[in-house]
């Protein structure tokens, strides 16, 4: 028998190395900073810090979820060929590896519904959203060319309102779903997926789909976090919890979020404020689009800035231009945005009211570990309606089930519901329901 030796016996053996090396997870939480990054997946720990500036996700996910077993968001987020990218990162393996049974019971349901090819069949929402974002906004542009009639113009301002909302579902979905070597669930090629996002987002709605997924994938993996989700940080306006009147910093923007004498104030009357800002929250979206694509911090990568670049501008020629057309003076122009605002921010109450009514947390001082379920399950509830009414919330009134499976198309949400019920039952684990009106 012929030894080995050279270069190939050394690679042999560091593979040999990184197999037989064990730690344990008081070991592997230690590897929590931004330049020491380690996760676990099914017992096999990787150091992916060198992977940070090209996950597709972003960042911010692996540092959310650095020094611990990630397993269950692992499962949620990927296909199965993402596994073949782990194995060029693996450093040891967890000597204490464990696993709770909800999480057992979470990982047969995502087999299950692979098995059952869910996430592939995607149905024929696209071609529906993509047909009915065309024609309110066709709608929307002859009513305001052809007609001197002041109705017909905020109907046509309505209209915009309603198409931004489909926008921003559709864009929900490509996000999702148009990973690189992902199922797209939108198109099924990686280029018509890009497309869509940039049309439905950025060019249609004015909102960066770049920033967009940056902000949501944090979301996702630190849902309801305090310090970690940017969707629950409104301060000064709003404070969804007691804990954010001691001054907390944000993982997502990197700044303190202090409960000053200004947020003290506006803090106090959220209750009279709240439904108005939601009118006018679109211009938020503008101007965080805006900072992250013109940003010159070099630690925040956007793939395709220039493409995201051009793709608001578009919007930004289009509907200041159609604001022009309207024959009535300041006025008219001034209700019409402010009613195609206004409109649209139905879905902002809508995503407010899915989380904002659960429970939140902080990540300092919480214990590590792998809690995927509950902490998805405790930062969501769903919002009840027929399903004569699921093309107006976009899907995401399942928003339960849409966090334990982002990769699932929003045509099965209804369908899986009850299995996540029975799941919450089982465990004791909280499955919150309400009306949207009440």
């Amino acid at each position: 028998m012929v030894a080995v030796k050279g270069p190939a016996a050394t690679e042999d053996q560091k593979a040999s190395e990184k197999t037989t090396k064990r730690v344990t997870s008081a070991e592997m939480a230690r590897h929590c900073g931004e330049g020491d990054v380690w996760v676990a997946v099914q017992g096999k720990v990787y150091d992916v810090t060198a992977w940070l500036p090209h996950h597709p996700g972003g960042d911010l996910p692996l540092l959310s979820l650095a020094g611990q077993d990630v397993t269950d968001a692992f499962v949620a987020y990927h296909p199965a060929s993402a596994w073949r990218v782990l194995d060029r990162y693996r450093v040891a393996t967890l000597s204490d590896y464990a696993v709770s049974e909800v999480s057992r019971d979470y990982r047969r349901l995502v087999a299950e519904f692979a098995k059952a090819g869910l996430f592939d069949r995607k149905g024929h929402g696209c071609a529906a959203s993509l047909c009915a974002m065309a024609a309110l906004l066709a709608g929307a542009i002859w009513l305001v060319l052809a007609t001197t009639n002041v109705a017909a113009h905020m109907a046509a301002a309505i209209m915009l309102g309603f198409l931004w909302m489909q926008s921003g579902f559709l864009g929900h979905d490509s996000g999702h779903y148009g990973q690189p070597n992902a199922p797209y669930m939108v198109m099924r090629s990686g280029l018509l997926n890009r497309v869509v996002q940039l049309v439905a987002g950025n060019c249609v709605a004015g909102i960066s789909i770049g920033w967009w997924k940056r902000n949501h994938n944090a979301h996702h993996i630190a849902c309801n976090s305090l310090d970690h989700d940017p969707d629950v940080q409104h301060m000064p306006l709003f404070a969804v919890s007691p804990r954010l009147f001691a001054s907390i910093t944000s993982a997502f923007y990197r700044r303190a979020m202090r409960f000053d004498a200004a947020a003290r104030f506006l803090v106090s009357y959220q209750h009279w404020t709240f439904y108005p800002v939601m009118c006018v929250a679109r211009v938020n979206l503008f101007a965080q689009s805006l900072l992250l694509l013109l940003a010159a911090d070099t630690r925040t990568r956007v793939p395709g800035r220039l493409a995201e670049l051009a793709g608001v501008a578009v919007f930004w020629v289009w509907y200041p231009w159609l604001v022009s057309r309207l024959p009535g003076g300041v006025h008219e122009h001034a209700a019409f945005v402010l009613l195609s605002f206004a409109v649209t921010g139905i879905q902002h109450v809508q995503f407010c009211l899915n989380h904002f009514s659960a429970g939140t947390y902080t990540y300092v001082g919480r214990p590590r570990g792998d809690d995927w379920f509950q902490k998805q399950t405790r930062g969501t509830l769903d919002v009840a309606c027929p399903p004569w009414m699921d093309w107006f919330h976009g899907g995401l009134q399942f928003q339960v089930e849409h966090h334990l499976f982002p990769r699932l198309p929003r045509c099965h949400l209804r369908r899986v519901a009850p299995l996540v019920r029975d799941l919450c039952r089982k465990h004791g684990l909280p499955y919150e329901r309400c009306g949207f009106w009440c």
